[in-house]
């Protein structure tokens, strides 16, 4: 039995194993892509194991290296850590199988360079979710965005280019012009840089807080995977890649990263009490609210699928700053939840989206009328993801807007449950219509509802009367990219009734037994 002292570690080993392995197999296609769900598999398997402990009460701790005094390179395994590993582990499965129908049905190329970069950045996402300290998550998280960028430049066009540059000129010079200077002055202040329960400011509070909200700032605005507007463009931008990678950059690890450690620094670093005390997060939880609408009606005005996924992950994503800024108990917890019912309702729609056009080569809103018909199962998945989203019960979406609904009442925020309930609004209006329109409206076209979607030919034979026409048949994308979906579609389902356990599991977070 591999104790979770050992599992940190590994599973950032792990996956640079199975890049050696991918490379090696480059020309054997089946036996490259065995070795990557074999990765993904035992992967999953070491994020457990540290679940577990955790779930135990146990707090594993790992020092790799001490590079000079008081930065180590260290691993340490809590409740938000250990959620945000195994979703992360456990959806670059999923999303490993899916990227086989995707880039086989589409006959991508490059496809052992893909495989090799999205081994690399699961790593990183790995030693972001255990990093022990702002240092070790700092370079991890510049791994991170350095592996994703052949990803988003994958195709090696002029658009793949320039989203590329923007994706990486947007990232790095947050991480390096506010980040980096938040964690030196961190540092110079605390004299540590290490993650502690309740936080490490409120032992240096007259220095800290006349400069609580410069210092905030340069974290919320520094950790730019979090999306946060105005430091949001790098996100529609990066929708140039491939849909699975589209996938992986919204659910599986680079936003959920930002938005983790963004969770991460507020109950870690300040601690809730302490930006409550000083005020600290308040301008930034009106900041998150106007991305939460703005990014919405953005989106609503969006006929490019994936342009409009974007824009809604980043609304959805400031849920999550949102709740760290609210400071409160409640809000954090319902932060923390976003996290995980984010993560399975927008890779479903991401891959919904890729399967669409996979098998029809159809991107806009607009060209999905009637599709439904033909595609029932991709679009009842859909269908799913979206009220997810939207938070609508029994989805698992609903519980992270109710615990951000109770922790701005905590917060005396009256507005920001105004701003929940607009938000939901709008996306029922830019989500909900697309199942809508393509299983009852006619495609584009066709004289009635159902032409060209269930049946070919007329309905009334002039000679013979009423007729039963033919169906037209299914035509769904392949099993590989199905399967994938059914998987989060039924999670986020599923996490609906299990979203009390993962309560539990988090408890100790916010300082609960």
């Amino acid at each position: 039995m591999i104790s979770p002292e050992l599992a940190m570690p590994l599973a950032l080993a792990l996956p640079l194993v199975g890049f050696i392995a991918i490379w090696l197999l480059d020309k054997q296609p089946n036996l490259r892509e065995a070795a990557t769900l074999i990765t993904g598999g035992a992967l999953f398997a070491l994020a457990i194991v540290v679940f577990a402990a955790v779930a135990g009460g146990a707090r594993p701790e790992v020092t790799v290296i001490e590079v000079i005094g008081g930065l180590p390179i260290a691993f340490h395994a809590e409740p938000l850590g250990a959620m945000f590993a195994v979703i992360a582990s456990g959806l670059w499965l999923v999303n490993s199988v899916y990227s086989i129908g995707y880039m086989r049905g589409h006959g991508e190329e490059h496809q052992t360079r893909f495989y090799m970069c999205f081994a690399v950045a699961i790593s990183a996402a790995m030693g972001v979710a255990f990093a022990a300290n702002l240092f070790t998550l700092f370079i991890f998280y510049e791994v991170l965005t350095l592996s994703t960028f052949p990803l988003v430049t994958h195709y090696g066009d002029d658009k793949a280019r320039n989203g590329g540059r923007i994706y990486l000129g947007v990232l790095m010079a947050t991480s390096i012009g506010l980040l980096l200077p938040a964690i030196v002055w961190t540092y110079a202040i605390t004299g540590t840089s290490d993650f502690v329960p309740g936080g490490i400011m409120a032992d240096h509070a007259d220095a800290v807080a006349p400069i609580a909200g410069v210092l905030m700032g340069l974290y919320v605005f520094g950790i730019g995977k979090a999306a946060l507007m105005p430091v949001h463009p790098w996100l529609p931008n990066a929708m140039v890649a491939p849909t699975p990678v589209s996938a992986f950059l919204h659910a599986v690890a680079v936003v959920k990263a930002g938005v983790f450690s963004v969770l991460k620094v507020a109950v870690y670093i300040f601690g809730v009490d302490f930006i409550a005390d000083t005020g600290a997060g308040t301008p930034f939880m009106w900041i998150a609210g106007g991305s939460i609408l703005l990014a919405s009606a953005i989106a609503m005005n969006k006929d490019n699928l994936k342009a409009r996924l974007a824009y809604s992950t980043v609304s959805q994503l400031s849920y999550v700053t949102l709740g760290a800024m609210l400071a409160t108990q409640m809000g954090v917890m319902g932060g923390a939840m976003q996290i995980a019912a984010h993560a399975l309702g927008k890779m479903t729609l991401f891959m919904c989206a890729g399967a669409i056009y996979v098998a029809h080569h159809k991107s806009l809103v607009s060209e999905l009328r009637g599709l439904g018909r033909v595609m029932p199962f991709t679009f009842g998945a859909f269908f799913i993801g979206a009220m997810s989203i939207i938070g609508l019960p029994p989805m698992a979406g609903s519980w992270p807007k109710f615990f951000l609904m109770l922790g701005a009442a905590d917060a005396g925020q009256l507005a920001i449950i105004a701003v929940l309930m607009v938000s939901s609004i709008l996306n029922v209006i830019y989500l909900l219509s697309i199942p809508v329109q393509a299983f009852l409206k006619a495609p584009p076209g066709a004289n009635h509802p159902f032409e060209g979607a269930w049946y070919d030919g007329p309905r009334y034979d002039a000679d013979k009367g009423p007729v039963t026409p033919p169906r037209t048949p299914i035509a769904e994308a392949p099993f590989a990219c199905l399967l994938p979906i059914g998987v989060t579609a039924a999670g986020s389902l599923i996490l609906f009734f299990f979203m009390g356990a993962l309560y539990d599991f988090l408890l100790p977070m916010i300082g609960g037994q």
